[in-house]
């Protein structure tokens, strides 16, 4: 049986699609809606308490958190080399990135909530728009140090599911952080939406719902 992933095209939901296309498992898309009210059925409310995606039922269980779903199906699924074993010398850096994924992304959903979410203008703060940014544009710099070593991925031996959780989160960043001066995650972001299961994932999901805009530029003070 194949297992169904609860999503929103262009959410988080998206990492947990993308790995399972690695992981060359299958997987049915229940597809939502983030405004259309489908997220408080009661269907859905009994597999998310928070009432947010992914909602992954597999292996008779329903899991609801992105990084835990991530490092389940690593577990759980062999003939992988998506995470170092326990014990390895890389293990402890998989794991960091693996959860810094979602120090960055912390920061995305702020100013998604700022940018995209609150209906009026006069709802919105341009000071919480310009600090959230500048925050984004600090997490992001610990990306672009660890690939100035000359690594393709987050981790010296290769391609993992840290980069699944970080591959999504920055190209939300690049929405609202300009990548002119991070070089080299730009260059590893391309290399991430390169990938062939990258590709199966947004055809199987399809277009993202949040973004109507390339970028997002700071209003001006008192606008």
């Amino acid at each position: 049986m194949s297992a169904v992933l609860h999503s929103i095209a262009g959410s988080r939901s998206f990492r947990v699609n993308w790995l399972l296309h690695e992981l060359g498992e299958a997987v049915e898309i229940v597809p939502y809606q983030i405004m259309d009210g489908s997220l408080q059925k009661p269907d859905f409310k009994s597999m998310s308490p928070a009432r947010r995606v992914p909602a992954l039922e597999i292996d008779g269980r329903v899991l609801y958190e992105s990084g835990a779903i991530v490092q389940y199906l690593c577990e759980t699924r062999g003939d992988h080399n998506l995470m170092p074993e326990v014990g390895s010398e890389e293990r402890a850096e998989w794991l960091q990135w693996l959860h810094y994924a979602e120090t960055i992304a912390a920061g995305i959903q702020n100013l998604n909530m700022q940018h995209l979410f609150l209906p009026k203008d006069w709802m919105k703060s341009p000071t919480v728009m310009g600090i959230e940014t500048k925050r984004l544009a600090i997490a992001l710099k610990a990306v672009e140090s660890a690939l100035s070593d000359g690594r393709e991925f987050l981790l010296v031996s290769g391609f993992s599911a840290a980069d699944v959780m970080m591959g999504f989160t920055l190209e939300s960043a690049s929405r609202y952080v300009r990548f002119d001066s991070y070089p080299l995650t730009a260059a590893y972001l391309r290399r991430i939406q390169a990938r062939p299961a990258y590709k199966a994932a947004q055809d199987a999901e399809g277009p993202q719902q949040f973004y109507t805009q390339d970028f997002y530029d700071l209003p001006e003070q008192g606008a």
